[in-house]
């Protein structure tokens, strides 16, 4: 049988991606499906694990921070894998690396349901990692072959938006799990996912993609130095709050240790000639400012990841309890998404960002109000607005990203690739530092504060204190125990009613910061107008038109 012989549009863009040839509709149809599959097995493995942390820590009997080395381990991974992966596929092919990673990764997680230890669920969590790294590339090339030529923004769109579902639909699906049997089911669960994943690329594989030499001995002497560096600055990031930042010597010696390794990494990219990230084109405006923006947006979006699950933990809800305000998330986001697609406007791609931090603003100060009373319907609307306003977010920033390495060569997709995903993810860990770190500060203010004026002399007090008693009266007949257990009882409420007010605290800190993010938006904006300056989307289009006619001829 012949060898199918590409036409010059159905080639590959670059060495590593597959060939784009004419699909049928029912083909398209699988790519699509699969597409979605991939995405949700990216990010839903370690979600299910990141959502049911404290039930994790208990019955693998953790300690705090160490429970917090799992999410640790996922970022460090996750974060550093795409220095090397993007070359690995570009150099032996997209299949085996995706089969390979795969297949490791299930058996990792099958491993771990029989040894039962810390360091086998922190080896699960970094393959993990891993694995997410290279399935979130997949998704976007899935989804590539889903769409015809016209449409392949809005893959690019779909494909980077699809993994971002998995925090809330953990939520919603890890109660019911748990239900089933204890924290197996959650491996199985992934174990499930990965298997499925391997056996949809098995079964419909990605189109024949170009192979070439890339990698060079130097490669490995920037990752490493680079990716200890960024292992370091996840670690501090991760347990600063729970050991507390000022506490832990080794937090400032791997802080110190970080920056070094960093530096010389950036050092010696910047004298290559060529180099794996290209640190010139980084160094560049607008790089910068679209990375500078996208980060600043995710650390706001922690306001629903920390803010409002946090302060419904504190008021004694658990996702058993959050089920119905997660789905709604998850539609919000889906709408979100879909209004990012259909209203696309090449030349005008950074307004929808100006507007999700909008409504970051106005979710936050609608959140800024909650009591002991507060329960998940009282976030119904509030985190739907942030759950629209994240996946309108990622997918224009994306596309703005996409567009500008497209416009400064292929070559400089490694570097977009790096850059975005630790962007993302440093974001996220800076932003839940961050909040953390402000609400504990904050709880500790509104603590002193309150009590302050509780004294046994005030009426008030003295009432509350015999109202906790009374209401263990029935188990404990000594009064001055029954006392001793009124004023534990009224201890624990003033520090619930502290917590809450942290949080209301964290709530106008996203506002604020939301308010000069959207400033900052507007400043832009309104610097690029003056200066005439065109959507890098709408020159992308125009690059296009210009080599297609020039095939043409």
């Amino acid at each position: 049988m012949a060898e199918y012989v590409f036409k010059p549009h159905e080639k590959p863009t670059l060495p590593g991606s597959p060939a784009n040839p004419d699909h049928p509709s029912h083909r398209r149809v699988f790519y699509f499906l699969i597409g979605c599959l991939i995405g949700i097995t990216g990010g839903l493995g370690n979600a299910l694990v990141t959502v049911n942390l404290n039930f994790a820590q208990g019955t693998l009997g953790l300690n705090s921070n160490e429970s917090a080395w799992l999410t640790a381990a996922y970022f460090m991974t996750n974060v550093t894998a795409n220095l090397l992966l993007v070359k690995y596929r570009q150099q032996f092919g997209l299949q085996p690396f995706i089969r390979y990673t795969l297949g490791a990764y299930a058996a990792t997680t099958l491993l771990h349901l029989f040894i039962h230890d810390f360091w086998t669920s922190v080896a699960v969590r970094a393959m993990s990692g891993v694995a997410a790294s290279g399935l979130t590339t997949l998704t976007i090339l899935y989804f590539f072959q889903a769409m015809p030529a016209p449409k392949r923004l809005a893959a690019v769109m779909i494909g980077i938006s699809i993994p971002q579902l998995a925090s809330p639909l953990a939520r919603v699906f890890s109660p019911r799990l748990l239900e089933w049997g204890d924290w197996h089911n959650l491996y199985w669960f992934e174990l499930g996912l990965a298997l499925a994943t391997l056996a949809a690329v098995v079964t419909l594989p990605l189109p024949p993609s170009e192979r070439e030499e890339v990698f060079e001995p130097l490669d490995f002497l920037t990752f490493s130095l680079l990716a200890p560096g960024l292992w370091l600055l996840i670690a501090v990031l991760s347990e600063g709050r729970i050991e507390w930042w000022t506490d832990r010597a080794w937090m400032g010696w791997a802080l110190a240790a970080s920056i070094a390794l960093i530096a010389a990494a950036v050092i010696v990219e910047h004298r290559r000639a060529n180099p794996l990230i290209n640190t010139r084109w980084l160094a560049t405006r607008e790089v910068l400012r679209l990375m500078a923006v996208a980060a600043s947006v995710r650390v706001l979006l922690s306001e629903q990841a920390f803010g409002s699950v946090g302060l419904l933990n504190v008021v004694g809800m658990i996702n058993d309890q959050m089920v119905v305000l997660n789905v709604i998330v998850v539609l919000a986001s889906i709408a979100g998404l879909a209004t990012a697609v259909l209203t696309f406007r090449p030349d005008n791609v950074a307004r929808p960002i100006t507007f999700a931090v909008i409504l970051i603003v106005i979710a936050s100060f609608m959140d800024a109000d909650a009591n002991n009373l507060t329960r998940p319907s009282s976030f119904y609307i509030s985190q739907a607005l942030i759950g629209f306003a994240s996946l309108l977010f990622l997918a224009q920033a994306m596309v703005i990203g996409i567009a500008r390495t497209l416009l400064a060569g292929g070559r400089n997709f490694i570097s977009f690739v790096v850059l975005f995903s630790v962007s993302q993810s440093m974001g996220g860990l800076v932003g839940n530092a961050l909040l953390s770190t402000f609400q504990v500060m904050r709880e500790k203010f509104h603590s002193h504060e309150l009590v302050q004026h509780i004294v046994m002399t005030d009426p008030l007090v003295a009432a509350r204190i015999r109202a906790g008693g009374g209401a263990i009266a029935g188990v404990v007949g000594d009064p001055a125990l029954r006392s001793a257990q009124g004023t534990a009882i009224l201890a624990q409420q003033v520090a619930r009613e502290a917590n809450i007010l942290a949080f209301n605290d964290v709530f106008l800190l996203v506002g604020v910061l939301a308010i000069l993010v959207a400033l900052w938006g507007f400043a832009i904006r309104w610097s690029i107008r003056r200066r005439g300056e065109k959507s890098p989307v709408v020159l992308l289009q125009q690059a296009m038109q210009k080599a297609q006619a020039q095939q043409g001829q």
